[in-house]
């Protein structure tokens, strides 16, 4: 039996390092056995909102490896508690083929077990050996259902944390307090709240409302303070900021104001390998405006088939494809769409798709997200499209389905970390081109790169409720951009922009339909058959053209 003064040692020591420990193994862990627990897991777990449960088979596993296990345990506590719910996991199940058979992975073993449904390639014509692979970071897995205030409550309250702990490391926010103890803060007090009211007073002063777990108060930033006129515009509901300032009578008169924003990244990732990655969206098979000509071309040069030397030379190192959403048109996704469709059944639609990606090279990783005219919920995060609509997509074995928004990881090796690529269709973008002035005035629907910069300094892909539909999850905020990609992805607008801010790659994909009736009244301007892919090893980003001028 553990000596009890242990036992308390281990329960308090764990409870300070979000851990907890089951009822049924406190009278068997050893001081050893935690300590272990602790050495693995302590930075992992820090900033997170889910504890680390340490049950039998957690330490069963601990005592059985002679190296250190660097499986993803945080992920697997996701993945057991979503179980638990009732809800299918196939990530859960995995994890449990893994723990059962007492296997001790790699770090990219496990990913690629767990996430990755290809298999090793070998790259064609080279003369050494290689292989890419694709590794899904970050993916939404809680099933819909009935949902209710109270979920929506907990879900901002999950967002408010995961921003809290990215705006607290500011130096500038060092001396934040929640709201209802500022009365007894004297000189200059920080706040980190999320956005409840915005206003203008009629002497052209903005109050602002923020809110946080212990309570709410109004914010006054005057007109005559130029650094904050000059971002106040760019304050909308619900995101979570820091502000500073100094409170009296109730009022916090603010100084300075805080997005979550991305850090300066001095170094811009490369690898050693000359090989391309290359990004469509809005395919819309099954519309009338499809450009299937060109499309095909598109293919053809990725197969080697089209273009001059150096084209085809390009062509034959793209390695990975990412399909940003709205691969097919849909059926009733706008008013009168039915008129617009060469073919009308959603199946039919998918089956024509899987027929045109079955024609590109084996050898090309192909992955894939939804979007708003794909067969699956509106609501973000969005789940692919499934296998009752798209058999035939599943039958792809080059191609890999997965969420929208999406975190993935490219091209990593036992030397190099790979890229991180975030994935998101944008059903949120034309809420704030809408909404933020600045944003309108800098014609963003025609430049959508200004928007991505704009939701990276939010932290957050949709921040305002109502900037997209949402399915709500009480333990984590999938859109919440935790994890800072190395590239960024998007669709929807059928513009094609790219550029780079504090060294992330800002994509936005063009699109493969002509301008339709729809798009005409809401005033998208489509720019076709247009590709950007990126070198690797440079970072150099190319557009290449395959409309009729290309």
């Amino acid at each position: 039996m553990m000596d009890d003064e242990i036992k308390e040692q281990i329960i308090d020591e764990a409870f300070h390092n979000n851990i907890l420990i089951s009822p049924s193994i406190i009278n068997k862990i050893t001081k050893e056995d935690f300590n272990k627990i602790l050495n693995l897991f302590k930075l992992k777990l820090q900033g997170s909102s889910i504890p680390l449960v340490v049950d039998d088979k957690l330490v069963e596993i601990i005592r059985q490896s002679d190296s250190e296990v660097d499986l993803n345990w945080l992920e697997y506590e996701k993945s057991k508690v979503d179980n638990e719910r009732g809800n299918k996991n196939n990530i859960y199940n995995t994890f449990l083929e893994v723990l059962d058979g007492s296997v001790f992975k790699t770090k990219n073993e496990y990913n690629k077990d767990m996430y990755s449904d290809f298999e090793d390639l070998d790259t064609h014509g080279d003369e050494e050996t290689k292989t890419n692979n694709v590794v899904v970071l970050k993916s939404f897995n809680l099933s819909g259902g009935k949902k209710t205030v109270q979920d929506f409550v907990k879900y901002y309250n999950s967002r408010y944390n995961m921003i809290k702990n990215i705006l607290i490391q500011r130096p500038s926010l060092n001396n934040t307090v929640s709201i209802n103890k500022l009365s007894y803060v004297k000189g200059k007090v920080s706040v980190i709240g999320l956005v409840f009211d915005k206003s203008i007073t009629k002497n052209n002063n903005t109050l602002v409302t923020l809110e946080d777990p212990s309570g709410h108060v109004t914010c006054i930033l005057s007109k005559n303070k130029q650094n904050l006129t000059n971002i106040v515009g760019d304050v909308v509901f619900d995101e979570v900021i820091g502000v500073v300032g100094d409170f009296s009578n109730n009022f916090l008169f603010v100084d300075n104001i805080y997005f979550p924003e991305i850090p300066i990244n001095n170094n811009l990732k490369k690898c050693d390998d000359d090989v391309y990655v290359a990004f469509i969206s809005d395919i819309h098979v099954g519309s009338q405006k499809f450009l299937k000509d060109e499309f095909n071309t598109f293919i053809e040069w990725l197969n080697g088939h089209y273009g001059n030397n150096t084209q085809k030379d390009i062509a034959k190192k793209v390695k990975y494809l990412l399909i940003i959403g709205d691969t097919v048109a849909g059926v009733g996704v706008y008013p009168r769409q039915e008129e617009e469709l060469e073919i009308s059944d959603i199946k039919e639609q998918y089956k024509e798709l899987a027929n045109y990606l079955r024609l590109i090279r084996s050898d090309i990783k192909v992955v894939m997200c939804p979007g708003n005219h794909d067969a699956t919920r509106v609501a973000e995060p969005q789940p692919p499209p499934v296998k009752d609509y798209a058999p035939n997509l599943y039958e792809i074995e080059n191609l890999l389905l997965v969420t929208n928004p999406c975190l993935i990881n490219i091209h990593s090796s036992e030397n190099f970390e790979g890229f991180n690529i975030l994935m998101y269709h944008g059903a949120s973008f034309h809420y704030y081109v809408d909404n933020v002035d600045r944003l309108r005035q800098e014609k963003a629907r025609d430049n959508p790169g200004i928007i991505l910069k704009f939701l990276l300094q939010k932290r957050h892909l949709a921040p305002s409720h109502g900037s997209s539909l949402l399915i709500p999850d009480i333990n984590n905020d999938f859109l919440v951009i935790d994890k800072i990609p190395d590239i960024i992805v998007s669709g929807d607008m059928h513009r094609s922009d790219v550029s780079r801010y504090n060294n992330v790659t800002l994509v936005n994909c063009s699109c493969w339909e002509s301008k339709t009736d729809f798009q005409e009244k809401t005033g998208n301007n489509p720019d076709p058959c247009k590709v950007p892919i990126i070198n690797l090893k440079t970072r150099e980003i190319k557009i290449m053209r395959f409309d009729k001028h290309g």
